[in-house]
């Protein structure tokens, strides 16, 4: 069985930047390469699971979406780490209706099992917002992590809140 390091895009990976599709204001967040290569030199793919609704509100568009995608995949590549999938949801559902792939609902992360043998209980995920956390909760993942650089934040269902990302593997 696979185990799996979940990542959410912004606020995770990058500078969270409102509705961000342009490469010009990707900025990686301090320590996600780092993390990235320790998880996989122990075993783990890397899977991005980000919600997207700038597409549902038109601010940007699919193929926007994947121009950075792919500019994102190659910077990570270029340091040594694997992307191995980024599934999204270009839902919203007060413009496109309810969805299952939207987070807190697991759709996105249970979809990886269409091409792996996912070991939901020892995979981890890292998101910046609550409903990271629920939909990693949903799929069954154990370990999870709220990363939030406002250290003011002192609940969550979070296995633990971190302020740097550096907190979760050293």
């Amino acid at each position: 069985m696979q185990k799996v390091l979940f990542l959410d895009r912004d606020g995770v990976i990058n500078v969270e930047k409102d509705y961000l599709y342009k490469i010009a204001d990707f900025v990686f967040i301090d320590g996600i390469l780092d993390l990235c290569k320790y998880y996989e030199s122990h075993g783990y793919i890397i899977v991005v699971v980000t919600n997207q609704s700038g597409i549902a509100r038109k601010f940007y568009t699919e193929e926007d979406f994947l121009i950075l995608t792919k500019w994102m995949i190659n910077e990570f590549s270029n340091n040594g780490v694997t992307i191995n999938k980024v599934y999204h949801c270009p839902h919203h559902p007060s413009i496109s209706g309810a969805c299952k792939c939207r987070k807190p609902h697991p759709g996105m992360l249970l979809r990886l099992e269409e091409e792996f043998d996912v070991d939901y209980a020892n995979s981890i995920i890292i998101g910046d917002k609550e409903r990271d956390i629920e939909a990693g909760l949903n799929a069954g993942i154990n370990e999870t992590y709220l990363f939030c650089e406002d250290k003011n934040i002192s609940e969550s269902k979070a296995t633990k809140i971190v302020s740097n990302l550096n907190d979760i593997w050293k």
